[in-house]
């Protein structure tokens, strides 16, 4: 194996680790953006779905499954990081409230961890199996069709199962207050989430170009 193949290799699992982490911080602050209320982890999780077509197209379908499965035990073990390291005794120089606001964004809420570890796994494992279909079906149509076809379907399903899991199911099994009822986390996914990860997937999929078979 040439050093061009090493370096582009160890690039893309390593950008898309390095954005599913990223995404998983992200998912933990909410923003507003016009009149709809999304996670900040939106904007950059629709291209780790672009990243693991990349990854499913130089190196095959069995190494963008290691990667998927790799990321989520990065996840966990940042997840666990933080929370450890949010009840740790602070120096007592230090201003308490700085030391409060860092655990207020550090120290993960579970049921968001929890949500979006599983939404990821379940959505860019679905991402594999539909862009190994398109690839063998509609192999005659252009590449880009790819990452339109496994995104557009991957998409939705990550944003259900993360706010079913992290607003009404996560909650509610750990007596937690605020928990919404099913029926309105799955209204609230099918809003801002899955129009601005579209959109992130229509700017992104030209980068399937840049990778060859």
């Amino acid at each position: 194996m040439t050093k061009k193949k090493i370096w582009l290799i160890v690039l893309l699992i390593g950008a898309y680790i390095t954005c599913q982490l990223i995404a998983d911080v992200g998912a933990t602050r909410f923003v507003q953006i016009g009149s709809q209320s999304l996670s900040a982890g939106t904007f950059v999780f629709a291209l780790t779905l672009t990243l693991r077509d990349l990854i499913h197209k130089r190196l095959g379908k069995e190494w963008a499954r290691a990667a998927i499965f790799t990321a989520a035990l990065f996840n966990i073990f940042l997840a666990a990081y933080l929370w450890g390291m949010s009840l740790l005794p602070a120096p007592v120089w230090r201003d308490a409230a700085r030391v409060a606001g860092w655990n207020a964004i550090f120290a993960l809420v579970p049921a968001i961890t929890i949500g979006s570890i599983l939404a990821e796994m379940v959505s860019e494992l679905v991402d594999t199996e539909v862009y190994s279909l398109w690839k063998k079906y509609c192999s005659k149509l252009p590449q880009w069709t790819r990452v339109i076809a496994s995104n557009f379907i991957s998409i939705p399903v990550d944003s259900l199962i993360f706010c079913s899991l992290a607003f009404s199911i996560v909650p509610t099994v750990l007596g937690a207050e605020g928990a919404m009822p099913l029926r309105e986390a799955l209204t609230y996914a099918a809003g801002g989430q899955i129009i601005f990860k579209a959109l992130v997937t229509v700017v992104s999929a030209p980068l399937i170009y840049l990778i060859k078979d």
